[in-house]
C-alpha cells in the first residue's frame, strides 16, 4: 500500500501531526515509531502512565533511546535520555508545558520565517491546548492538551524562600508564564493531570485511533529516507528482523533533533564530507544538517536544608521559576533560577542525586539546590555521523560554554543564585552553602571550571534542521518544513527551530510547531 503521509516519529510533533492530518478521511497517514505503542491506555506501563516516576529516563528503560553525547569536555560523554516510545518526549519527560516567549517567535520571524512570528504561532498555541486555570485571548480552552499550574497544595519551604528571594531582590511576580509578558517569578506550567503524565499519544493520537485512514506501528525502526530523482517516494524500514520498503506520496521526519538530521544524513542528504567519509553516496548536499545545535545548560549551587523543613511537595505543589535578563544583554529574559531538592522528586529506577554528588558531607535528602539556566545560548554544537550503519547512534557535542558570552552569563547566575541564598529569604532555610566554596566564587577562572565540570543538560535538543530563507546557506527546510532541494520531504520537530527558545522548556513549542505544520503538510 502507498500512503499519502508517512510520519517517522510518534513524538510530541509527530504524533500531534498524524493525528490532525487523519481529521481528513481523504489523507491516508501512517505513522512510523521505532519503540512500543501502547494503543490501549490500560496497558501503558506505569514508567510511562504515572508522571511522578522518572523511570523511563534510565538507560536500561526500553522507552529511552539512551545516547551518549558529550556536553563539556571536562565531563566528556554522558547519557542523555530520547524517549523510544509513542509519544516520544512527551511519554518520558518532567511535564513541563512552558511556551517558548514572544520573542523567540519574533526573532525566528525576522531571521526570514514570517510564518512563524509570535501573531502567527498564538493560534496555534491555543489549538492544541486546553488551560484549566486561564481563560483569555492567550490561552485555549478546548485544546486536547490540559495545562494546568499546581499550586493547591502547600509550598514546600524551599519553594517558600526562593519567591520570598526573587521578590526581595526586585523581581516582579508573574501569575502567567505563558502570557505575552513572562518575566518574574511564577508557577511552571504542567501538563500532568491527577498524577497521569497527558503525553500528545494520549492527547492527540488516541481520539484518532479509530480512523480507518490513521495507521499506527510500534517497533518500526527507519533506516533511511527513499529518494529518487530528487523527490521522498518512502522509506525503507526493519520491523521483526526484515528489512523492507513502504511507500509515499509524502515523508516526514519527526524523529527530534537528533535522529531527524541523522535519517538525512544516511539517505544522503547533510554534508558532503560526512557522507564521503562512510560511503554514502551524495544524494543533495546540505551543510546545515546536523549543524546548529542548541540546548539548555543548568548549572547549580546547593546548600544544606534545615532539619524539620519540608524539601518535597505532593502532587499539587507549586514549582517556580524566575525569568530575568542578564546584565547588559540585548535579549530579554534570557536567563532562569529554579529550586528543587538535590534527590529527584520523582523516584529513579536507580536512585541517584541530579546535581553529580555535590552534597559534601551532607546526606542527600537534606540539600538542596538553585539551578541557573541560560535560556538563550549564543553558542551551539553539532550532530555528525558516526557509522554508516543506521543501527550505531550519531555523534554530538553540545559544545557548551565554548562562547565567552555565555561562560559570562552562567557565571553571573551562579553568583546571582548565592545572593539569593545570602538573603533574609533563606534565613530560617538554609543552613549553609556547600558548593560552590569561597574560594571558587572568589575567582572567575575557578568558578568557570567549577561550572564546566558540574553543570548538567536538559533534553531540549533543538536547531539541527534549522529553517531559514534561501540566502542563509546553513539552512536545511524552509519556514514551511520542506527540506531545500528534495520534494516531497519535509522535517517537523524540534530540529526546525532556528534558535532554541529561552523559556526552559520546549515541549509546549514542539507541540505547536506540529499544530502549525498540518496546512503545509496535508495533501492538496
Amino acid at each position: 500500500m502507498k500512503y499519502d503521509v508517512v510520519i517517522v516519529g510518534g513524538g510530541a510533533a509527530g504524533s500531534v501531526l498524524a493525528g490532525r492530518l487523519a481529521e481528513n478521511a481523504n489523507t491516508s497517514v501512517l505513522l512510523l515509531e521505532a519503540g512500543p505503542d501502547y494503543p490501549d491506555p490500560a496497558d501503558l506501563p506505569d514508567e510511562i502512565k504515572f508522571g511522578n516516576t522518572s523511570f523511563a529516563e534510565s538507560p536500561d528503560s526500553e522507552h529511552n533511546w539512551a545516547l551518549r553525547g558529550t556536553i563539556t569536555e571536562e565531563q566528556g560523554e554522558i547519557h542523555v535520555a530520547q524517549g523510544k516510545v509513542i509519544g516520544g518526549g512527551s511519554s518520558i519527560n518532567g511535564q513541563a508545558m512552558q511556551r517558548g516567549l514572544p520573542e523567540d517567535f519574533d526573532s525566528w520571524s525576522a531571521m526570514g520565517n514570517d510564518q512563524w512570528s509570535y501573531d502567527k504561532v498564538l493560534p496555534f498555541f491555543r489549538k492544541s491546548e486546553h488551560d484549566l486555570d486561564i481563560r483569555d485571548d492567550f490561552h485555549g480552552t478546548n485544546g486536547p492538551m490540559p495545562v494546568r499550574r499546581r499550586q493547591s497544595g502547600p509550598w514546600p519551604d524551599i519553594q517558600k524562600a526562593f519567591h520570598a528571594a526573587c521578590l526581595e531582590a526586585g523581581h516582579g511576580a508573574v501569575e502567567d508564564t505563558n502570557g505575552p509578558n513572562p518575566a518574574g517569578v511564577g508557577v511552571w506550567p504542567s501538563n500532568n493531570l491527577d498524577g497521569w503524565r497527558m503525553s500528545v499519544a494520549i492527547t492527540h493520537l488516541n481520539p484518532m485511533r479509530h480512523r480507518l485512514n490513521l495507521t499506527v506501528r510500534g517497533a518500526v525502526f527507519v533506516r533511511k529516507v527513499l529518494i529518487k530523482d530528487l523527490k521522498a517516494v518512502g522509506v525503507e524500514v526493519e520491523s521483526g528482523g526484515e528489512v523492507f520498503n513502504v511507500e509515499a506520496d509524502r515523508v516526514v521526519l519527526s524523529a527530534g533533533a537528533l535522529k531527524s538530521p541523522h535519517l538525512l544524513m544516511l539517505s544522503g542528504i547533510g554534508p558532503n564530507d560526512q557522507l564521503q567519509q562512510f560511503g554514502i553516496p551524495l544524494v543533495h548536499e546540505l551543510p546545515g544538517v546536523g549543524q546548529n545545535l542548541t540546548n539548555h545548560l543548568s548549572a547549580q549551587i546547593t546548600f544544606k536544608v534545615k532539619d524539620g523543613l519540608t524539601l518535597f511537595g505532593d502532587t499539587e505543589t507549586v514549582h517556580f521559576g524566575l525569568h530575568y535578563t542578564s546584565d547588559g544583554s540585548s535579549e530579554v529574559n534570557d536567563m532562569l533560577l529554579r529550586t528543587t531538592p538535590m534527590v529527584d522528586e520523582r523516584p529513579e529506577r536507580v536512585p541517584g542525586f541530579r546535581t553529580k554528588y555535590l552534597n559534601g558531607e551532607v546526606s542527600p535528602d537534606r540539600v538542596a539546590r538553585i539551578s541557573c539556566t541560560l535560556g538563550l545560548p549564543d553558542g551551539s554544537g553539532y550532530v555528525k555521523l558516526a557509522s554508516a550503519d543506521p543501527s550505531v547512534q550519531p555523534a554530538f557535542n553540545y559544545r557548551y560554554l565554548q562562547h565567552p558570552n555565555d561562560m559570562r552569563r552562567v557565571r553571573e547566575g551562579i553568583r546571582k543564585a548565592v545572593g539569593f541564598l545570602e538573603s533574609n529569604a533563606y534565613k530560617d532555610v538554609a543552613d549553609y552553602r556547600i558548593q560552590p566554596t569561597e574560594e571558587i566564587l572568589a575567582d572567575d577562572d575557578a568558578l568557570d571550571l567549577y561550572i564546566r565540570q558540574t553543570c548538567g543538560t536538559a533534553r531540549h535538543v533543538t536547531g539541527t534542521c534549522k529553517m531559514g530563507p534561501d540566502s542563509d546557506p546553513m539552512a536545511v527546510v524552509d519556514q514551511y518544513c520542506s527540506v531545500k532541494g528534495v520534494t516531497g520531504l519535509s522535517v517537523v520537530d524540534a530540529s526546525v527551530m532556528p534558535r532554541v527558545t529561552r523559556s526552559g522548556g520546549s515541549h509546549a513549542t514542539v507541540v505547536m510547531i506540529g499544530e502549525r505544520a498540518v496546512e503545509w503538510i496535508a495533501p492538496a
